[in-house]
């Protein structure tokens, strides 16, 4: 009897530990099966582990996951192993899973022929798998050969998409960019032994040559055209090749991950995709609009999802803690002082961001410090809006009756796909928000930052 019991419980994850590991922190759950229903029962956090003097992302996540043990009375780790599956009420877990942004996340360079047309398709591919967009580059970007090859070979990305052209379209821009990337020999941010992984989403007619140029310089993956013609996007193929990339390459250089990929019962995804998915569940299974932010110490992410097309943008230099400074150069005084409920003078208010850029692992200890906090989020939240609403549009190029003076002003086609009064939901994530010691707090951040019109929950 027990041991058919046991093997039940097995078949079933009713008891999950989750982590996630950010930037800044690392963050636990234990999720568990109470009656029919999933509920987050118990978690823990502890400082992510990926820089010296420990450089192994795994130290934060066992960290996390002991405090669970001590606050649920559960036996979930043996050593430095997760116990699974569950061996009684007590002890271990069916599953364990993780989402990962330490070490940068993903950081991806992207190339089109057009850079709104092809070169922006390519950047929400890269946007949509996960990946912060270090740089677009195109042939009508106004650079000279020899900065775009001096530009590839010091950003140093984890990764680049190459797109261009239509299917049957002309090759020679999209070949003359193959040859400066080969130019270029560009080195991986982590790892010196392995090649740098490309993906090639261009001009299928392309494909020979763009092999023969780069097949040894790089481990080139060739996918199907994510602008096959210029009224349709196909995404899908590049977005699953970078994420399988990513698992492959990036994530087998970066500090500790081998072992952490171990210990997982699920790939680990990028964090970013992973938001993703759940604001496409809840928008699919509800039937509606929504935005929905998660924002982090270095980054925040936007999703969006509007008559069910869904979007996502990374402001890379959005954030609370490593990015905060930036915030203040992007807002100016002015729009952060608005928040800012008492008087405080400018030198002061500019002291105590620099500090939290230089120390981003403290949390407020006074009252004003968190007003402070919460006055930068708000324009965190509102600026990484106004970026999503730039690039979550309608395609550009598209087939319009016009005369040859608007066909290089691309703005009738490309609207904004956001529409305030159609939106329905607003989701929101991060520290800030979801450590904001009154819920209020949290809902007027967003409310101040997005100004929603209408109805919205």
């Amino acid at each position: 009897m027990a041991h058919h019991e046991s093997a039940k419980v097995a078949n079933s994850s009713n008891v999950i530990v989750a982590t996630d590991c950010g930037s800044t922190t690392t963050k636990a759950i234990l999720i568990e099966k109470v009656g029919d229903t999933y509920r987050q029962t118990y978690r823990g956090e502890a400082p992510t582990t990926v820089e010296a003097p420990f450089e192994d992302v795994t130290r934060g996540v066992l960290n996390a996951i002991a405090e669970i043990e001590e606050l649920s009375g559960r036996k979930i780790l043996d050593g430095d192993q997760i116990i699974t599956p569950c061996r009684d009420d007590k002890t271990g877990v069916d599953i364990y899973i993780s989402t990962s942004s330490a070490g940068g996340g993903l950081q991806m360079m992207v190339t089109g022929v057009v850079q709104n047309m092809t070169g922006e398709s390519a950047q929400r591919a890269a946007l949509g798998a996960g990946a912060i967009v270090i740089d677009v580059l195109a042939a009508n970007d106004g650079r000279l050969p020899h900065e775009k090859i001096e530009r590839i070979r010091t950003m140093r990305p984890d990764m680049i998409l190459m797109a261009g052209g239509t299917d049957g379209g002309a090759v020679n821009h999209v070949v003359e960019m193959a040859e400066y990337v080969a130019a270029a020999e560009p080195r991986p941010r982590f790892g010196v032994t392995y090649k740098l992984p490309l993906i090639y989403a261009g001009n299928k007619e392309a494909q020979p040559q763009v092999r023969k140029i780069l097949e040894e310089k790089s481990a080139l993956v060739l996918t199907d055209n994510i602008r096959p013609v210029l009224e349709r996007e196909n995404l899908a193929p590049a977005r699953n090749k970078i994420h399988d990339l990513f698992l492959e390459h990036v994530m087998q250089q970066a500090p500790g991950y081998k072992k952490l990929m171990e210990m997982a019962g699920a790939p680990i995804m990028p964090t970013p995709a992973a938001v993703g998915l759940i604001m496409e569940a809840i928008a699919k299974r509800e039937h509606l609009n929504l935005i929905g932010v998660d924002i982090g110490g270095a980054t925040t992410d936007v999703f969006s999802v509007f008559e069910g097309v869904f979007n996502r943008t990374v402001s890379a230099n959005l954030g609370m803690s490593y990015s905060v400074s930036n915030v203040l150069a992007e807002a100016g005084l002015a729009n952060i002082m608005r928040w800012v409920p008492f008087t405080i003078d400018e030198q002061t208010l500019r002291n105590r961001i620099k500090n939290k850029m230089i120390r981003p692992t403290t949390i407020p200890q006074t009252l004003d410090e968190l007003q402070i906090e919460q006055a930068i989020a708000r324009e965190a939240l509102r600026l990484a809006l106004i970026h999503h609403k730039s690039l979550a549009t309608g395609l550009k190029g598209v087939q319009q009756e016009r005369t040859i003076s608007d066909v290089f002003e691309q703005q009738a086609s490309g609207q904004s796909l956001i529409d305030m009064l159609k939106l329905d939901l607003i989701v929101g994530s991060g520290g800030i928000l979801s450590h904001a010691p009154r819920r209020i707090q949290s809902m007027l951040m967003m409310v101040d930052a997005y100004e929603p019109m209408g109805c919205t929950r």
